[in-house]
């Protein structure tokens, strides 16, 4: 961690013209400056002025968690606030002495509480305020080698855990426990948290976002486990495998699935330097409408990932934005049919300088378990 991250997004937001960025706790902020702070009432943020050096301002009490993060070494002037003081005045009254004048544009994280917006925009009325994602977004989509490396570690442990997927996804068992089981196993196999846990059984399969019920796993059901959680360095892992449990799939089943085997397969190999982050979503979506089942294809193809599993860029019609080498996102066409079941085959990959490293290595074949 550098003070040049902090200093990219300086220079980023001067070209697009934003006066200030303010940043709370989130990712944003643990990206820039490496201090993973806790989101409350009081107000903790990293000020980005365009001219003039920047500095947090953080509550006094919590003035030594910032010395002993990684955000203490980076020489940023650390601006402690008293109980009885007002924060957001203290914010702006720096700001405007750094810039000279009153920020008239100021750029907030997409997360930040609408407390802490509305007091920003309080103590600048002069100000308009805005989304920090055009600055931010812009450095965070294009991983360094050490934040791809951290990634592939975390997609390697849950690699694992599918792979003892057979343990836990049995006849007879419920959705919720076998999420027990695999929630336990994601922590054991390198994760500090678990961000969700989709077992999918059944008709159940057919909705994406599917919350753990008490369901039991059926014989010869169709089961869409998607699995996800955080490392000790802040990065994320997200993986989707489809089963079959305790028999085989029929033919029609084979027939559908190898056509989002084959939707996977191709959007994945267009990835490379240029093309469009729409024209991945376009490659799978073809194969799946050429075979008819286009309809039953309803969410975008992916997501960046990094210290948030949902992040820029997105894989999906109407965005534009040409992929680099360093952008790392989720390749994830699914077919689902409502009331009866779904499939979803998922990978991370990363644009390379001459196309495509994926990031999960596990079979994308519909894997049989035993009953």
């Amino acid at each position: 961690m550098t003070i040049e991250r902090v200093h990219a997004a300086r220079e980023v937001a001067g070209e697009l013209g934003v006066d200030l960025l303010v940043l709370t706790p989130g990712s944003d902020l643990r990206y820039l400056c490496g201090y993973n702070a806790h989101a409350m009432e009081r107000l903790t943020t990293l000020a980005v002025p365009q001219r003039g050096e920047p500095f947090l301002v953080v509550p006094r009490l919590e003035a030594p968690m910032v010395d002993a993060s990684p955000a203490g070494a980076l020489g940023l002037e650390l601006l402690a606030w008293d109980e009885t003081d007002d924060p957001f005045a203290l914010l702006a009254r720096t700001a405007t002495a750094r810039l000279g004048a009153e920020p008239t544009r100021v750029g907030v994280g997409a997360r930040t509480w609408a407390e802490h917006a509305l007091g920003v925009q309080r103590a600048l009325p002069g100000s308009a305020l805005e989304l920090a994602g055009p600055v931010v977004d812009r450095l965070r989509m294009v991983k360094s080698a050490a934040e791809i490396e951290e990634l592939a570690i975390a997609g390697a442990a849950i690699d694992r855990v599918h792979a003892r997927m057979g343990e836990w996804l049995r006849v007879g068992r419920t959705e919720a426990e076998v999420g027990a089981d695999i929630d336990a196993a994601i922590r054991a196999e390198g994760h500090v948290g678990v961000d969700f846990t989709i077992v999918g059984s059944g008709p159940n399969g057919a909705s994406p976002h599917h919350e753990l019920s008490g369901r039991t796993v059926e014989a010869g059901d169709l089961v869409v486990v998607d699995i996800g959680g955080e490392t000790a360095t802040g990065y994320r892992s997200d993986c989707t495998r489809t089963y079959v449990v305790g028999g085989s799939a029929g033919a029609d089943v084979a027939e559908w699935y190898a056509v989002l085997k084959e939707a996977q397969r191709a959007a994945t190999a267009a990835v490379r330097p240029g093309a469009t982050a729409e024209s991945i979503d376009a490659a799978a979506r073809a194969v799946i409408d050429q075979a008819g089942w286009g309809e039953h294809f309803i969410h975008r193809t992916g997501h960046g990932i990094g210290l948030d599993t949902h992040e820029a860029p997105y894989i999906v019609a109407g965005n534009d934005v040409p992929l680099v080498p360093g952008m790392a996102f989720s390749v994830e066409p699914g077919i689902y049919l409502a009331g009866r079941c779904g499939a979803r085959i998922e990978d991370i990959v990363v644009c390379t300088d001459d196309g495509v490293r994926t990031l999960n290595d596990g079979p994308r074949e519909l894997v049989e378990l035993p009953g």
